[in-house]
């Protein structure tokens, strides 16, 4: 039941509304809100909960279908006191700054290799880490006052304030100053994304970073420690080494949970071959602070004795969470999942659709949901138009095309080598790869021997392709293009057809012919 409206400073009687009998606490909350007469309230169509790429596209959408909307955005400061504006984690703490770093990293190696293309470049050069960071925190803050700027252009009500469910039609919303709103609506989005985790052990959450605040650095890291395999532990290693930092990567299992491991153990060939060390089957047990303000830190090696290593920066790359802990979701009949404590989706066959009607999840925090920005993106703007344009389509959350942006960049979509087999088994698919040279690495001899790509097809004519992988420069940009491809049913046949742009590394994919199961050298000679 929605709430009625509350005109502020009137003196009346209400007589409370009865709402959800799961939570009676909830249901007095809201009358002593009524009650007061002092709080703000306001009736949208629908309110988001989450400025993230994801809970901004979908509010703009609906808004632009003429529905009243409203977004909540309110970033907890790091457990080392960093804080950040409007867009969510891709704008602040991930995608952007990621990409635009990983590029100065790239820089320094096209630099080095400018001398063997004529270049007379001093022996001297070095980098600074302030310049960089002020730049590029000054182009992410352009980015947070852009997406101020769109939601006013778009009528999308903006509250810097922190919200939480009173009832599945009413929400709470707490500014900066403890001023407290009522906000009353007809559906509810969740788009709150997650946040990073950090070990329990002794000194981690007082003395460790994470992705949230090495972005937002205005000293340089020095000498640093990264603990984790994910994609930001390489991605945030791999620019560090890029950069000219001693960096170390403490791995427990594996790398990159989750994607084709062939890949990803290329990728740590690589790492290590260009100056990354790894620590492998090793776990930290202790951080502490030094006299000299550097970081002890004690960690179990691979034959469980305590180890210690002292270091400039630690950074816990070790995973997310959901960040629905103060939503009071599970307390209006929200199911969430009681590991990744994600909302969980696909109700009444909507894939959004939480199990109360009327609220939904997209993005980081819909549970078993790639955990990308364009899909966030997407599925917002389409879930826009399923509640308030009539559409029936809902989010195709296959074959979605990704790239690591490790200093080998890695591209893919669809099926892992992994998956290929536990879903068809090894008779029924067909391998095609190659070892590749790209043109630009041949005159600077850099390291080419991780540089391969991988065809993953159904082994019976026509041979439908399942998934591709390809590790090597601008990978983001060749997958794009296949991706197309791929998700449209593309065949063997039909690739091989193609004939490819010359001299380019995309051109490796169309010119593929030897297979894993022939056992010959995949080595690519020549032009």
């Amino acid at each position: 039941m929605a709430a009625p409206m509350l005109i502020k400073g009137a003196r009346f009687k209400i007589k409370c509304p009865t709402f959800n009998s799961r939570n009676k606490n909830n249901s007095l909350l809201f009358c002593r809100f009524l009650a007061s007469g002092k709080e703000n309230s306001s009736r949208y169509d629908l309110v988001v909960i989450g400025g993230g790429s994801g809970g901004l596209a979908c509010a703009k959408e609906a808004s632009q279908l003429g529905r009243k909307v409203a977004v909540l955005d309110f970033v907890k400061p790091s457990t080392q006191g960093t804080r950040w504006g409007l867009g969510g984690t891709c704008v602040n703490v991930g995608c952007i700054p990621k990409k635009l770093i990983h590029q100065a990293a790239l820089l320094g190696h096209a630099i080095q290799d400018s001398r063997s293309f004529g270049w007379n470049v001093p022996p001297d050069i070095t980098h600074s880490w302030e310049k960089m960071s002020e730049n590029v925190q000054n182009y992410v803050r352009s980015l947070n006052w852009g997406h101020r700027v769109q939601l006013k252009d778009k009528n999308v009500e903006y509250f810097n304030a922190l919200g939480t469910l009173v009832d599945q039609n009413t929400i709470k919303a707490v500014d900066k100053k403890g001023e407290e709103r009522l906000l009353s609506t007809e559906n509810i989005v969740i788009a709150v994304g997650g946040r990073p985790k950090i070990p329990e052990i002794p000194g981690g959450r007082e003395y460790a970073i994470t992705s949230d605040d090495i972005f937002w650095m205005t000293k340089p890291p020095g000498k640093t420690l990264v603990v984790g395999a994910s994609y930001i532990a390489l991605e945030c290693g791999g620019f560090l080494s890029g950069l000219g930092f001693e960096t170390t990567i403490m791995v427990r299992s594996i790398l990159l949970r989750g994607f084709d491991q062939q890949m990803a153990n290329h990728i740590g060939d690589y790492m290590m071959n260009n100056g990354t060390r790894f620590l492998r089957e090793c776990v930290p047990q202790k951080i502490e602070k030094t006299s000299n303000g550097q970081y002890l830190v004690s960690y179990y090696d691979e034959n469980q004795q305590i180890q210690q290593e002292t270091f400039d920066t630690v950074l816990m790359a070790t995973g997310r969470n959901a960040e629905t802990g103060g939503l009071n979701l599970g307390n209006i009949g929200v199911n969430l999942d009681e590991s990744s404590h994600k909302v969980i989706g696909g109700y009444h066959g909507d894939n959004e659709k939480s199990s109360v009607s009327n609220i939904y999840a997209i993005g980081d925090v819909l549970q078993g949901r790639p955990e990308l920005t364009p899909v966030a993106i997407k599925a917002g703007r389409l879930l826009a138009h399923r509640l308030y344009d009539n559409s029936q389509i809902q989010m195709d959350y296959n074959k979605i095309a990704t790239t690591v942006f490790t200093p080998i960049e890695y591209g893919c979509v669809g099926m892992s080598e992994e998956m290929a087999v536990e879903q068809f088994g090894e008779d029924d698919i067909e391998i095609y790869h190659a070892f590749y040279k790209p043109l630009e690495f041949t005159v600077p001899e850099r390291d080419v021997a991780q540089c391969y790509i991988k065809l993953i097809c159904k082994h019976n004519v026509p041979q439908t392709v399942l998934g591709l992988h390809i590790l090597g420069p601008n990978a983001g940009e060749i997958i794009q293009g296949f991706s197309v491809a791929i998700r449209s049913g593309v065949t063997y046949e039909e690739i091989i057809s193609t004939v490819g742009i010359h001299p380019t590394c995309a051109e490796e994919v169309v010119k593929l012919n030897i297979t894993k199961r022939s056992g010959l050298d995949p080595t690519v000679t020549g032009c």
